[in-house]
């Protein structure tokens, strides 16, 4: 994951371009989980409706619980359904779609996590374990935060809810691309896109 996906923060002067396709939107300062909820989706909401040039009524936002959100977009020929990510955490927010392809995307505070191992084992799998384990200690809170995040984010490509390690749903989630997201301090973050040429 050398690439850093540059955020779209609301409010910023310019908007970051999209990179591989797909746009990425960031919002800062969110007091809390309510709010980064409805401020996200506003913020996306508003982004898709400028991606293809609509007014904002013509674009509905779907969050059916226990599933991917997704985005119903009024085209003149006929409605399309865009795949949406959204994470929190913290007070970051951020949300992302690319034109009728998955994606997926998460973002972790770093934190101290002095049970990584344990966690890292029950969720990520000996291979990020035997990873984590040569980070050293002063890097480590950082490099478990990435590598939670781009499961997350791998999850969220698939549409799969967070469950324990299992070497078969592995293997499948390693088959899109993961790129890192360029953010503030104190965070770090992850895109998750189809395998290359697909």
């Amino acid at each position: 994951m050398s690439a850093r996906v540059q955020v779209h923060w609301v409010g910023a002067a310019a908007p970051a371009l999209p990179a591989e396709g797909v746009t990425v939107i960031g919002i800062a300062d969110q007091p809390d989980r309510e709010t980064a909820r409805g401020t996200i989706r506003a913020a996306l909401r508003t982004a898709l409706a400028a991606h293809w040039a609509l007014d904002e009524d013509m674009v509905e936002l779907q969050s059916p619980p226990g599933a991917a959100p997704w985005a119903l977009v009024r085209l003149a020929g006929a409605p399309r359904r865009i795949p949406l990510a959204i994470s929190h955490d913290g007070a970051l927010s951020v949300g992302a779609f690319a034109a009728g392809n998955a994606v997926g995307i998460d973002i972790s505070q770093v934190v101290p996590m002095p049970d990584w191992e344990a966690v890292a084992r029950d969720y990520l799998g000996p291979d990020v374990v035997r990873a984590l384990r040569a980070v050293p200690v002063a890097q480590r809170d950082a490099a478990f935060a990435l590598a939670w995040s781009e499961h997350e984010a791998r999850l969220k490509y698939f549409g799969l809810q967070l469950d324990e390690w299992r070497e078969e749903p592995a293997a499948g989630l390693r088959d899109c691309r993961c790129l890192a997201l360029a953010l503030p301090d104190g965070y770090v973050g992850c895109l998750a896109l189809a395998p290359a040429g697909t």
